[in-house]
């Protein structure tokens, strides 16, 4: 079975998270799914990153242990540890997830009915053709389920609903590792690195556009 991170993501971390996700994971559109509304006010326009925020200051977590379970599973399906990197459940992805669904603006809201539905249906195609959750699943029994769901346009008429489930916890999950610091030494990001000596652009960059 996956474990669960037993120290969960400061809140103020992954409102930081939030906020830098949210301007590059890139969503399909949702609005037509619809998710009930979470009563809390949020951090409004303009978030207060050196605030020090306790367990329900800004909204109360949505995840259950046993969807977190899943949650984790699945989020190491789509990002296992490798060479280069850890799994994504060991960059607390999974933290970053509950905070996203669990936010009370328009665009996590529609993102929360379809998560907790795709968690359940999840379950329940596990105990369907395994007797397991997914969480207790060999990785070629948590393959066999993701591959029917992986691709939404060539998804069988049965699996469309969860395949667009998938497709946005896919984009959740990447979008959250690739904002990691580990996930940006994964793509070969540098960022703003000071350089000892910088000799111009390489020959063949000059040559691809034109200048050489």
């Amino acid at each position: 079975m996956n474990p669960i991170p037993t120290n969960r993501l400061p809140r103020r971390q992954a409102l930081k998270w939030m906020l830098a996700a949210s301007a590059t994971i890139s969503m399909l559109d949702w609005r037509s799914f619809g998710a009930p509304a979470v009563p809390a006010k949020g951090y409004g326009l303009d978030a207060n990153l050196l605030e020090t925020y306790n367990p329900g200051d800004l909204w109360p977590l949505t995840l259950t242990e046993a969807q977190r379970r899943t949650a984790t599973a699945l989020c190491d399906v789509i990002i296992p540890a490798d060479s280069k990197s850890p799994a994504a459940s060991e960059l607390h992805v999974v933290d970053f997830i509950d905070e996203w669904i669990s936010a009370p603006y328009p665009e996590q809201q529609a993102h929360r009915g379809i998560i907790l539905k795709g968690l359940d249906w999840m379950e329940t195609e596990s105990a369907k053709r395994f007797k397991k959750t997914f969480a207790e699943l060999t990785g070629q029994e948590q393959h066999a389920i993701c591959d029917a769901i992986c691709f939404a346009p060539k998804a069988e008429p049965e699996f469309r609903t969860a395949a667009n489930f998938f497709a946005l916890f896919r984009n959740l999950t990447t979008g959250g590792f690739y904002t990691t610091p580990a996930g940006w030494k994964d793509i070969g990001y540098v960022g703003n690195v000071a350089l000892q000596k910088f000799d111009g652009p390489p020959p063949e960059v000059l040559k691809h556009v034109g200048l050489m």
